[in-house]
């Protein structure tokens, strides 16, 4: 069994997007998808199209809910997809948090790290924009000798 986690930005531009799918799909296609386990906040952007990509290669998804407030902070045109791959996942972990902030998305980072043989990281290699952004998450994922595959095709922007 492989169990892949992700880490990414959200908010990427229409042709970003496209840029980004294409690669993880290929990503998680290298993978057996009958032992394949992703593992996913599925907020909008990266979380969405990695679990999306896990999802239709067969494998199975676990959600992590950082906080009791999550789906309500993310953008209400995204509730929809959430709410669709919740309702796919196998497994679904829910942290201790109340308010949906930085602390717990670090959090749920730390716990998909904490169960995962990989982090795939759709990251164009900046620091993170505030605690717990993306080059957080990569941090401690390398200082915990998880390896790491960082995505961020050719021509991407933020």
């Amino acid at each position: 069994m492989t169990r892949l986690a992700i880490t990414g930005h959200r908010e990427l531009s229409v042709p970003t997007e496209r840029l980004v799918d294409a690669a993880l799909r290929e990503v998680v296609n290298e993978r057996d998808a009958g032992e394949l386990v992703g593992l996913s906040c599925i907020a909008d952007g990266a979380d969405t199209l990695f679990a999306q990509a896990v999802l239709d290669a067969g494998g199975s998804l676990v959600v992590v809910v950082p906080a009791a407030e999550y789906r309500d902070g993310l953008p209400e045109s995204h509730h929809f997809t959430y709410d669709a791959l919740l309702s796919s996942a196998t497994r679904v972990i829910e942290l201790d948090h109340t308010e949906s902030d930085s602390e717990a998305h670090m959090d749920a980072s730390v716990r998909m790290i904490a169960e995962a043989d990989e982090l795939i990281a759709v990251w164009d290699g900046k620091p993170a924009r505030g605690y717990g952004g993306t080059a957080d998450v990569v941090g401690v994922a390398r200082e915990r000798n998880l390896p790491v595959t960082v995505v961020w095709p050719d021509g991407a922007s933020r």
